[in-house]
């Protein structure tokens, strides 16, 4: 018997747990060949530090509780590896793999961490190792390429809705309005803010700007001070990679080399006072947006449970070098197959919203409306204590 180890990069989401959920519940059915469940402590870095848990430590309650906890249990990283994958670091993940017995190996993560599980997949091969590497999808932004969606992007479109829907009430109740400048995660692609264009009309946001377009400013101050002389306030939405001139003389850059993005809303509100004299309100949904287990959507959940078995019932049938992929085969009633994408056409690349599903540069087509309604459906049951949704505190025994 050999042993599997599951490792989560990059950013959290609010399903990210329950991935590993699904993938411990299907391991726990094949003891005959999958001896130890393991969990690599901080992404790649506990292959690299030989620092890993007994996931088979935990309870069934911690276990179940995986449901609804956000956030990476086993931690997470942002550390790229090598592009020759001869560098020393590999041989302390090859080490590491020897010596705790590994065979099946489970990456997490959206387009970056499908660069680290390409590679991993690459090395076995090279060095002729009988490990298994499979990809299990994430990412709240909805970009990862090959797949009908992401894993964790309807539940962070969930909130988004609804949440733009509150404000959406809240700002127009006042005499004398502002304009709100609402900021969605969202690099380079704008599936996250563009959600908020499902919301019925009189809640949905007046202007909607994604990285998919070219962001013009001046245009920009333009359709605000319409919508505002009209209206008597203005909902904003925008994308945190939309660009502009602003100052980014404090911004830090992660190991993928990402710039961390923010305080864009901060920045478009300071320059609405001084253009147009007009009150203001920006709004950063920053990690909020991904680490809320009270917008999980039910569909969401349910896919993320599949995904993590069916990445272990596939690592078991031999396969290796892929990525569990979502292919859409009907809209109504929705339905989608789970299959298996090459990693090499997965890892670094990126999927954006195609020019059909927008009208113009602020608002969405119903094509958009139809992708993504099915996937914010239904609602799920957690388990509080005087009012708090309990999270999953997890004892992390590690492997001696």
């Amino acid at each position: 018997m050999k042993n599997m180890v599951y490792i989560q990069s990059g950013g959290p989401t609010s399903v990210i747990n329950t991935s590993l959920y699904g993938a411990i519940k299907e391991a726990k059915l094949h003891r005959d060949e999958i001896n130890h469940i393991y969990g690599s402590l901080n992404g790649i870095e506990g292959m690299i530090d030989d620092k890993l848990i007994d996931i088979d430590q935990e309870s069934d309650d911690q276990i179940e509780l995986l449901l609804q906890t956000p956030g990476s249990i086993l931690g997470t990283t942002r550390r790229k590896l090598p592009k020759d994958v001869h560098d020393p670091i590999y041989m302390k993940i090859v080490d590491t793999m020897k010596k705790r017995d590994i065979k099946y190996v489970f990456v997490n993560g959206g387009n970056d961490s499908m660069d680290t599980c390409n590679k991993l997949s690459n090395l076995c091969n090279e060095l002729n190792l009988d490990v298994r590497v499979i990809g299990v999808p994430k990412t709240i932004d909805n970009d990862l390429a090959c797949t009908d969606h992401s894993l964790g992007f309807p539940s962070a479109a969930k909130f988004v809705i609804n949440t733009v829907n509150a404000l959406s009430m809240d700002a127009c109740c006042f005499k004398v309005g502002k304009i709100h400048v609402v900021e969605v995660m969202g690099r380079n692609a704008g599936w996250l803010t563009a959600a908020a264009d499902l919301l019925p009309e009189e809640t949905r946001p007046h202007l909607i700007y994604i990285p998919e377009n070219k962001f013009d400013l001046e245009q920009f101050l333009v359709d605000v001070k319409k919508v505002y002389d009209t209206k008597g306030y203005a909902m904003v939405c925008i994308s945190e990679g939309i660009e502009f001139e602003r100052s980014n003389k404090n911004t830090r850059v992660d190991g993928f080399g990402h710039a961390q993005l923010g305080g864009a809303a901060a920045g478009l509100c300071e320059i609405i006072e001084n253009r147009l004299n007009l009150p203001t309100r920006p709004v950063e949904f920053s990690l909020t947006q991904r680490a809320c287990p009270l917008a999980i959507s039910k569909v969401d959940r349910e896919e993320a449970i599949e995904t993590g078995k069916r990445a272990v019932m596939a690592a078991l049938e031999g396969v290796t070098g892929k990525m569990v992929i979502f292919k859409r085969v009907s809209q109504n009633p929705y339905k989608i197959d789970l299959e298996l994408a090459d990693l090499s056409l997965v890892a670094n690349a990126e999927s954006v919203i195609k020019p059909s599903m927008m009208v113009d540069a602020t608002r969405m087509s119903q094509e958009f409306r139809d992708y993504v309604a099915p996937l914010i459906e239904g609602e799920v049951e957690l388990k509080t204590e005087h009012g708090i949704v309990t999270m999953a505190n997890w004892k992390k025994v590690l492997v001696k």
